[in-house]
């Protein structure tokens, strides 16, 4: 009797691990993705400011039901909230992009995300950021952001050959064209590192000593040979 028991428990465990996970509703996405920007935006002063005046959360509001229009096969409706983000808040996000939940755009105007792109969830984007094609073949041919990723203002993802590679997890990638820095840091603008810097300081610094190395030796020949006096006399 407990073998049976334990088997037919074993099998409902399988059964639940094996069945897909039921996605929450609209309105809980919608809930999630404000929710998030009063936790990661400072300047945020209520969920009512918020829900009213954030252009971020009305382009994911129009997304979130043009997404669901997608799915259900009703494509042309799906393109009138699209169209209408566009319109009024200047962001481009085609109906059938993938975007997980807890989302966050911070002033929400100038972004891309094409059709096949993928954005995981509790992912920030700043304005300016582009999701764009990196092929005409069909089939996947935009960018994907895993979960808990950070993107900062004026990036764009394939579409301008900043980035074009795959990134290793718990890294910051930073510069045109994108360069890993050194390990995995806080998410503070003011920190963030600059390799490009650091290359041109570098490489100024290997300058001037070889130009005091040069100098140096300049000075040397000079004292080990000194320069004739002029003759005496008037020059013909």
């Amino acid at each position: 009797m407990s073998f049976i028991l334990a088997t037919t428990s074993s099998s409902i465990a399988a059964a639940r691990r094996g069945a897909k996970a039921v996605p929450p509703s609209l309105m809980a996405m919608l809930r999630e993705d404000i929710a998030c920007g009063k936790a990661r935006d400072p300047a945020a002063l209520s969920t009512l400011e918020i829900v009213l005046t954030y252009p971020g959360v009305h382009v994911i509001v129009c997304h979130r039901l043009a997404n669901r229009l997608w799915r259900r096969g009703f494509r042309f409706p799906a393109r009138l909230p699209s169209w209408a983000a566009r319109l009024v808040m200047n962001a481009n996000i085609h109906p059938g992009a993938t975007i997980g939940r807890r989302f966050l755009i911070h002033h929400g105007t100038g972004f891309v995300i094409g059709e096949t792109g993928e954005v995981g969830d509790e992912v920030t984007l700043y304005h300016g950021v582009t999701l764009g094609g990196t092929s005409w073949a069909p089939g996947k041919c935009h960018p994907t952001l895993e979960s808990g990723v950070l993107v900062c203002a004026g990036c764009r993802v394939g579409a301008d050959a900043v980035f074009i590679e795959d990134i290793p997890p718990d890294l910051t990638v930073v510069g045109i064209p994108g360069r890993i820095a050194n390990g995995r840091i806080d998410l503070d603008h003011h920190l963030i590192p600059n390799p490009v810097g650091d290359a041109i300081a570098s490489s100024s610094t290997a300058s001037h000593s070889s130009s005091c190395e040069c100098h140096g030796c300049s000075v040397s020949l000079r004292r080990t040979h000194p320069r004739p006096p002029f003759p005496r006399g008037r020059m013909q």
